[in-house]
């Protein structure tokens, strides 16, 4: 077969890998801390992005033009296979999961256990007046997984988690329940995202598709930092900081909140050239590095950096307001 003919061969069967059929009625499974799971096939996909810069700046106006060339991370564009089913979090892990594995553990997350606490959100801060610009302050220990600074239910993502605080959550769960658990590698991530499309976000290109499927920031969130007016999702999806987690509609394989919300930490060191060298099956990332890849934005991600492709990362250390977890649990 032709080169060309066989790329479009397939991505004509990328659209609906195996899996993607039975999304609708997919496995789901519950565990002790009341974390809800869902079971995607193996199947092939194009992991990554290779969108010019012209027709990222055609589609986000907004933003300056120099963001849309700082994006190598995200090529060549490359398949991925994935050669086993998961069991992938059907919705992000929330404060009341978390309290739970806390207090029925012992563990003590870093945010209080280094005394430097988190970040959080204060009404009378004003970024303009630090050195960083930071939009939320902290490091301080007034803030945690606690207190983000805004309010909170039991059925919000946590926040101000960091990577070492996902493994300690997953390592007391396969103890406790005799089954592993784990963070999601990058590749299974972008997999679960992306649901079988192609397009920039899991219902399409157009970033008004997140207003139906995505907490990130909008008009609301505006209000409290109008000098990012400009870059807000035009529309009001009803929440200003975080949501209750699946408040808004599933991707096609039955997972809520793959865009927004959170950001959620995955399991692979962060390399901006891997791409080009990575395995066909089941790539787990460089072997070493320094800081952890984490996906998906968050409830104050402008739409952009929401993409299914877009990678951001931190030192496994980082504890946020608008980083969480989502974990995958093994058969």
């Amino acid at each position: 077969m032709k080169p060309a003919l066989a790329l479009l061969s397939f991505l004509a069967w990328t659209v609906l890998p195996p899996g993607a059929a039975r999304a609708a009625d997919a496995d789901v499974v519950h565990n002790s801390l009341g974390m809800s799971f869902v079971k995607l096939s193996p199947g092939e996909f194009l992991m990554g992005s290779d969108e010019a810069p012209e027709a990222l700046a055609a589609a986000y106006p907004a933003l300056p033009k120099e963001r849309f060339a700082n994006l190598r991370d995200e090529k060549p564009v490359h398949r991925v296979r994935i050669t086993r089913a998961f069991w992938m979090g059907r919705h992000e892990v929330t404060v009341g999961q978390f309290r739970r594995f806390v207090e029925a553990s012992g563990y003590v997350p870093e945010s209080i256990a280094d005394g430097t606490g988190g970040y959080g959100w204060r009404a009378g801060y004003d970024p303009a007046t630090t050195p960083r610009g930071d939009a939320f302050e902290g490091r301080d220990p007034r803030y945690s997984w606690r207190n983000p600074g805004f309010a909170q239910g039991d059925d919000h993502p946590v926040v101000n988690v960091t990577w070492n605080d996902a493994q300690a959550l997953a390592a007391w769960l396969g103890k406790t329940e005799g089954r592993r658990y784990r963070l999601p590698t990058e590749a299974e991530w972008e997999y679960a995202c992306r649901a079988g499309s192609r397009t920039r976000y899991s219902g399409g290109d157009d970033p008004r598709t997140l207003l139906r499927t995505a907490n990130v920031f909008d008009a609301r969130t505006a209000q409290h930092w109008p000098r990012w007016q400009p870059m807000a999702l035009d529309g009001d999806d009803g929440f200003a900081f975080t949501a209750p987690v699946g408040s808004f509609a599933p991707n096609a394989w039955g997972l809520y909140d793959m865009h927004g919300n959170v950001w959620e930490w995955v399991a692979d060191w962060h390399g901006d050239e891997y791409y080009a060298a990575s395995p066909v099956d089941d790539p787990q990332g460089p072997s070493e590095g320094s800081v952890r890849v984490r996906r998906g934005g968050s409830w104050h991600t402008w739409p952009f950096y929401a993409r299914c492709s877009y990678r951001n990362w931190n030192a496994p250390a980082t504890r946020y307001t608008l980083v969480g977890i989502r974990l995958v649990r093994e058969d």
